[in-house]
Order: C-alpha cells, then sequence, then structure tokens
C-alpha cells in the first residue's frame, strides 16, 4: 500500500516543472537566436556585401592560373624599339635575340606574336595591332602626349581597360599592356619552366627520354664531367628556381623549429620541479615560478619575436629564441602538472631503501612521467616546424623568407606554389617522424597529447 506525504503539495511540484520546461524551451530557442542574431551584425558591420562587390573574380583567374603555369613576355620599348622575350620577365630566363620561341616572329621592322584561337599581336612602327577572332582589329597609337586606340566598336568590351596613359587587354589567350612607351605581351603556357634548367643549360628543352639517354651515355656534354653530375650541377645551381638555396632555407626552419622546442624543454623540466607541489612545499618559491610560466607562454611567440628581432636583429637564432621562451612556459606548465599526478608509492618505496632525493626523483618519478613528455616534446616539434615558416618571414630566415619575397614580387606566384608545397611536404615528413620517434620511445598506445 503506498503512502502520500502529507507535505507533498501536487500544484507547487507541477509549477516547477513547468517553469522547468519553460526555462529549457527558453534557453533551446534563445540560444540560437542570440547566435543569429550576432552572424547577422558580423555580416553587416564587416561589410560582406560590399566585399562581393569587390571582388575582382578576373583577377582570382590570373592568380590561379600563375600558381601552376608560367608567362612568356614580350616587352618592345618604344624609345630604342628594342624588343625582348623572357620568361616570367627575368634576365635568367631571357631568350638570345637569335634564339626565340616559334610563336615569336621577326617581319622586317616588326615583330608578330601569335596567340592562341588564332589571336595576333603585331609591334608595328607606328602602331600595336591586336587581331581578335569575333571581335575585329584592335589599333593602339602611342605617342609622348598618350595613347589613342582605334577599336571596332564604339562600346568597349569589359576585357579593354583604356585611359590616355594605359590599354589593358586581357584575354584567356594572351595580355596585352600599352603605355606611352612600352607595349607587352604575356602569353600562359601551362608548368612551372625552368625548374629543371635553365636557357644556359645543355639540357634544356629535352626531354626525359633523352635526358635518361644522355646520362647512360658515355659522350660528355662538359668535358670532364659525367652528364648525370652535370644535369645534377645545373638543377642544383638553378638561378632561376635557386634549388640550392630553398634546400637550405629548409634546414634553417627544421633547425629553427629543433632549437626552439628542445631548448624550451631542457630549460622547463628542472623549473617544472619548483611549479609542482609535490616537490615545492614553499608556497612563494612554486607561485613565483608558475607566474613566470604564465608569462613565457601569455605572450604569442610572434610577439616575442618582434621583440628579440628589435633586441638581437633579424635571424635563424632570433626565431629559435622566441619559440624558446614560448614553449618553455608551455611545457613548464605541462611537466609540472605531469609531476604532481605521479603515482607518490614508487617514491615511497624508494623513500624506504634509503634513497635520497635525486635517487627517488631519478627512478621514481622520471619514469612515471617520460612518455607523457617525450609525446609532449615530439608534437611540438612537429607544431613548431609549421610555426617555424611563419616567425621566419619576420625574422628574416627559412623558407618563410622565400615565401615571403616570393609573395611581394606579386608575379611569381608558381614559386608561391612551390613554396607552399615545399612546406606542406616538410610538416608531413615531421609529422611521421615524430609519429615513428613516438613509437619507439613510448610505444603504440601513445598519442598525441592536446595543445593547450
Amino acid at each position: 500500500m503506498a503512502v502520500i506525504d502529507a507535505g507533498f503539495d501536487l500544484s507547487t511540484a507541477k509549477a516547477q516543472a513547468v517553469r522547468m520546461l519553460e526555462r529549457k524551451r527558453l534557453i533551446a530557442f534563445g540560444v540560437p537566436a542570440i547566435v543569429l542574431v550576432y552572424l547577422v551584425y558580423i555580416f553587416f558591420s564587416f561589410d560582406v556585401p560590399g566585399l562581393a562587390e569587390r571582388a575582382r573574380l578576373d583577377n582570382v583567374r590570373i592568380l590561379l592560373s600563375d600558381t601552376y603555369s608560367h608567362k612568356t613576355h614580350v616587352e618592345r620599348d618604344s624609345r630604342t624599339d628594342k624588343v625582348t622575350v623572357a620568361i616570367e620577365r627575368e634576365n635568367k630566363g631571357t631568350y638570345a635575340a637569335d634564339a626565340w620561341p616559334d610563336w615569336v616572329k621577326r617581319d622586317g621592322a616588326s615583330t608578330m606574336i601569335d596567340l592562341p584561337g588564332d589571336s595576333h599581336v603585331r609591334f608595328d612602327p607606328d602602331a600595336v595591332r591586336f587581331d581578335i577572332p569575333g571581335y575585329g582589329l584592335l589599333k593602339i597609337v602611342q605617342s609622348p602626349l598618350g595613347i589613342t586606340i582605334d577599336a571596332p566598336t564604339e562600346t568597349l568590351p569589359s576585357w579593354i581597360n583604356a585611359s590616355e596613359s594605359r590599354v589593358t587587354v586581357t584575354r584567356p589567350e594572351g595580355r596585352l599592356t600599352v603605355t606611352k612607351t612600352r607595349a607587352e605581351v604575356l602569353r600562359y603556357f601551362f608548368g612551372w619552366e625552368l625548374f629543371w634548367f635553365t636557357l644556359d643549360s645543355p639540357f634544356y628543352g629535352k626531354s626525359a627520354t633523352e635526358l635518361l639517354g644522355l646520362a647512360v651515355s658515355g659522350e660528355e656534354v662538359r668535358p670532364g664531367q659525367s652528364n648525370i653530375a652535370a644535369m645534377a650541377s645545373d638543377f642544383w645551381n638553378n638561378a632561376m628556381w635557386r634549388h640550392k638555396d630553398v634546400a637550405w632555407a629548409i634546414f634553417e626552419t627544421i633547425l629553427m623549429a629543433f632549437l626552439g622546442t628542445m631548448g624550451a624543454a631542457i630549460a622547463a623540466f628542472p623549473l617544472a620541479f619548483l611549479a609542482a607541489k609535490n616537490f615545492t612545499p614553499g608556497l612563494l618559491a612554486r607561485f613565483g615560478v608558475r607566474r613566470l610560466f604564465d608569462f613565457l607562454r601569455g605572450v604569442d611567440g610572434l610577439i616575442w619575436t618582434i621583440i628579440l628581432s628589435r633586441a638581437f636583429g633579424p635571424g635563424p637564432l632570433t626565431g629559435s629564441l622566441a619559440m624558446l621562451l614560448t614553449d618553455t612556459g608551455t611545457f613548464g606548465k605541462l611537466f609540472s602538472e605531469a609531476l604532481e599526478n605521479a603515482d607518490p608509492k614508487q617514491v615511497e618505496g624508494l623513500r624506504s631503501t634509503g634513497a635520497n632525493a635525486v635517487q627517488r626523483s631519478r627512478f621514481g618519478v622520471i619514469p612515471q612521467i617520460a612518455p607523457v613528455i617525450l609525446s609532449q616534446v615530439l608534437y611540438y616539434l612537429e607544431s613548431n616546424t609549421r610555426s617555424a615558416t611563419i616567425i621566419g618571414a619576420i625574422v628574416g630566415g627559412g623558407i618563410g623568407l622565400l615565401l615571403t619575397q616570393a609573395i611581394q614580387t606579386q608575379k611569381d606566384w608558381e614559386e608561391v606554389t612551390y613554396y607552399i608545397i615545399l612546406t606542406l611536404v616538410m610538416v608531413m615528413s615531421m609529422d611521421i617522424l615524430s609519429g615513428w620517434l613516438r613509437t619507439r620511445l613510448i610505444g603504440k598506445s601513445a598519442g598525441h597529447q592536446p595543445h593547450p
């Protein structure tokens, strides 16, 4: 037989349940509503509609094409009538006057440039002419007073940008730019030209089959040097892609990450004992060391990089010191927490045998926390390899410096792609290496420790 509590008020309990349901309903609808209002605020405060209006899809297309292709520039200086043909407008990629590509031809005092789609550009003495199938002949006349344009239509299409001092014609088959003193045609080609060999190399322009034949041939292209050695030398000393400098930059980046990470681990390990409650009972000393850790890791590594670059000047060592300071604070906190979580029974067992404090730490504590410490150090080594690229861009070292220089030129985006790919390969390689070391040193059960 059930017994009903005489003090139980059914109506009060029902009212409390209704209020609880209403509160949950309010939270269920109120939180998404607040998030929605915030997103609407962000949409207008960050001027997302204006960003869409300002977006230049043509520039996006050009940028994307630059990442996987290269440009050959044909330029005429109107003051001297000199015509130069160069890959990416580089001196190291300039064709000799008698070795122009077959799509650039001399026609008396004129220069004929063939473009895809049956388009043609002519640098004539009196004008620049662009014959565009489906549109007609575009005539551009240069003079010291300005530029005049004679087009088949009264209203210029959107792919022609004309003013008194400059005319730019952007077509899928190429781009023409004309100023008062210069006319230039850009033609795109798929691939990274001169990546393997420059124009002055005897191996330039040869197919893979021809190169393989030369590699096994006994006839030396350069007397006194085997063909394989000559190929390796020309590739390694490529003046346009600078493979030797890139390899050194990759090494600098890895070295920067290694020095910063290992230096921080070495500095943080003894300090962690001072920050652990079970090793430093003194509150004042423990408080001071912990606040030091907070200060070091509270200042971002990029801030330390800027400060140290002002103090010691730019260079990879400055980047290593910046990572060392930040990671010392992080490692100190992680190591001290590992020490505090160590099993005291092993320490007590060693104490009962008469072991001193150093022996108790060496044989009772360190074997317990070693897997945690090694896992954290290896993870940060992998992470700092990626961070060293950004830091190197600030302090002027490593692959980050080359990447920044390539971006600043605003023309060699295929080099930017190359450096980004190398950075990804470097990070993935460090990930594989750290995982292998973690398995060998710690065991298969150990995984990544979370990044604080």
